[in-house]
Formats: structure tokens, C-alpha cells, sequence
């Protein structure tokens, strides 16, 4: 007589897969690999092709589109974690159709993107000089009447568009610097979170400011918010800082302003696309500075972004996540 037994199971679970498509920090990395089965790949790449079938979890920064094409190759798919504040890259209507949690780090580089600005109001304000030799007594005066700063801060007028987290920490900043500041915002913002900071239309806003710092995401309705004839409301010599998207504002009509205002200047972190190409109509004007997107640099904020990992992990464990986008 023969028995016939089922195959040995050792009752283990197997591990969820879960593929991060672009960098994360180390000690976040690894407490993401002690819980579950990691794949790092791009999601063009053949080992992420390989593997769709069976992802549950995406992992992903600023580069990765997670839209309805790449969702329709992920049946399993049950979370994406944006290791970072905005989630533009992500089409948060087609994961909710799919029933594919969402989950960010609203405020992990706050503070790092609000030090850059303050950099850029300095470097665009206050200009500076080091000396690596000593100079004669003639030099050293030339260079103090060279090098003076046309404004100090509490005799300008900041402008904010958009009051969100980092809108307000700016403001908050400025006001304690000394700026005037006034701000624009489609939602009714408390005035407790104001941060001393005035109320006004879009408009006013423009006009106003000697200064303006875009602080709005990259919805559909904001792409090219900053077109042509908004440009052209500004002062002939105001400052534009964009660390928001670069998909705020309209490139070649910013170019034509710049040109046309020598005395003003764009500060630009965020650029469309990013990296820009030779192509890009700011290349070359002296009063455009187009950096590398560099405003949440700091091994904090990136250390900070990265524990999204944890609200993924809490989705894959049936709990609920802290930073869910709906």
C-alpha cells in the first residue's frame, strides 16, 4: 500500500518583489532588502521586463513615469512609493482605478529646498568675492566699489506663487530676513500658516514683486502657468527663482523676456526636459542660470525621501501608510 503525500511546505510566505527603479539611500535600501525580495532596474530595462508579472511594489524618484501603459504591464502591482514630494510622474487616477496605493514623502526636503532658495536670493542679491592673494591697498578699494549690492533684502518685495509646505517656510524665512512678502494661491491658506505674508491676486503678485519664487507642482493645468503674457507683467528687472517643475513655465517665452530685460534674471533649478538639451532657448543669455536640479541635495532630505520604503512596506503588510496620496 502506498501513501500519496502532498509536497513539503516549510508554511513560509514567499517575499514580496519589489523593484526601485532609481537610487535610494543606503540604510534605507537595506531595511527595504531585510523585509522583502529587491529588485533595483529601470523600467525599461530586461530584468524589469522580465520580472512585471510579479512586481507588487515600484519604487521610484523623479524620472520613472508610472502611468496607465506601465500599469497594464504590472498585474500584481499593489503600491508605488514616490521617494519624494511631488507626484506628477505618477498617474495617481489610473493606479486608484487599478486599486494601486500611492505613497509619498511630502515633506522630506522642505527645509533642504527652502536653504536653496535663500542661496539663490543671496547669490542674486548680495554678490560676493574671496581673495586668494594678496592685492595693493589701490586693488583692494577698486574691488570694495566694484562689488556692492544694489538692494538690501528689507527694501524688497518677495513674491510667492504657491503657499504650500515650502511656500510657507520661505515666507517665514523672508519675513524674518526682512522682505515685504505677498503670495499667490489657489486654496484658502489659514492665517496662522501665512507666515505674515499677504494675500493677492495673480496678477498684483507679478507686478509686485522684485522677487518671485515658484512654489507650484506639475499638475496638468499648471504646464506653462508662467506663459508669455504673465512673464510680461513682471518688472523689467525682477528675479524668477523656479525650484518647483520646469514644466511651469513656458521656456522660449521666458527667453524672449530675458532678452528683452537684460536687467532681470532667471534663476532656474527645474527644467523642461530635464536634462535640457542644446536646444533649450536659455542657453547662452547672460541673465539666465540654469542649474543641475539640485535644490534637495542634502544627504538629509535624499536619507528622508528614501524611507518612503516604509510606507510601502506598510501597504504590501495590510496596514495603513502615513503619506497616502488619496
Amino acid at each position: 500500500m502506498s501513501l500519496s503525500l502532498p509536497p513539503f511546505s516549510s508554511g513560509a510566505k514567499p517575499k514580496s518583489l519589489v523593484v526601485v527603479t532609481e537610487h535610494l539611500a543606503d540604510e534605507a535600501a537595506e531595511w527595504l532588502a531585510s523585509r522583502f525580495e529587491v529588485l533595483r532596474a529601470g523600467a525599461s530595462e530586461p530584468r524589469f521586463v522580465e520580472a512585471a508579472r510579479d512586481i507588487e511594489a515600484l519604487v521610484v524618484r523623479t524620472y520613472t513615469q508610472v502611468d496607465a501603459a506601465l500599469l497594464e504591464k504590472l498585474p500584481r502591482l499593489r503600491v508605488v512609493g514616490r521617494a519624494g514630494v511631488g507626484i506628477d510622474n505618477i498617474d495617481v487616477a489610473a493606479c486608484r482605478a487599478r486599486g494601486v496605493q500611492v505613497v509619498s514623502t511630502p515633506d522630506a526636503n522642505t527645509q533642504a529646498v527652502v536653504e536653496y532658495v535663500v542661496c539663490l536670493l543671496a547669490d542674486a542679491l548680495r554678490p560676493r568675492m574671496f581673495l586668494d592673494e594678496a592685492v595693493s591697498k589701490s586693488e583692494w578699494d577698486l574691488l570694495r566699489e566694484d562689488v556692492v549690492g544694489l538692494w538690501q533684502m528689507d527694501e524688497l518685495v518677495l513674491g510667492i506663487l504657491g503657499l504650500g509646505r515650502i511656500g510657507r517656510r520661505v515666507a517665514e524665512v523672508a519675513r524674518a530676513i526682512g522682505f515685504t512678502v505677498l503670495y499667490h494661491d489657489i486654496a484658502a491658506i489659514p492665517e496662522p500658516f501665512r507666515h505674515g505674508a499677504e494675500s493677492v491676486s495673480l496678477e498684483r503678485l507679478l507686478v509686485e514683486s522684485d522677487v518671485l519664487t515658484v512654489h507650484i507642482d506639475g499638475r496638468p493645468t499648471n504646464r506653462g502657468f508662467l506663459g508669455s503674457e504673465r512673464i510680461a507683467l513682471l518688472r523689467p528687472d525682477a528675479i524668477l527663482i523656479n525650484t518647483s517643475r520646469g514644466c511651469v513655465i513656458d521656456a522660449a517665452a521666458l527667453a524672449e523676456w530675458l532678452r528683452g530685460n537684460p536687467a532681470a534674471a532667471a534663476l532656474l533649478d527645474v527644467h523642461e526636459p530635464e536634462p535640457f538639451d542644446a536646444s533649450s532657448p536659455l542657453l547662452g543669455l547672460a541673465n539666465a542660470h540654469l542649474a543641475p536640479h539640485l535644490a534637495s541635495r542634502t544627504m538629509t532630505a535624499m536619507e528622508n525621501m528614501s524611507w518612503v520604503v516604509r510606507d510601502v512596506a506598510a501597504v504590501l503588510e495590510g496596514r495603513s501608510p502615513r503619506y497616502p496620496a488619496w
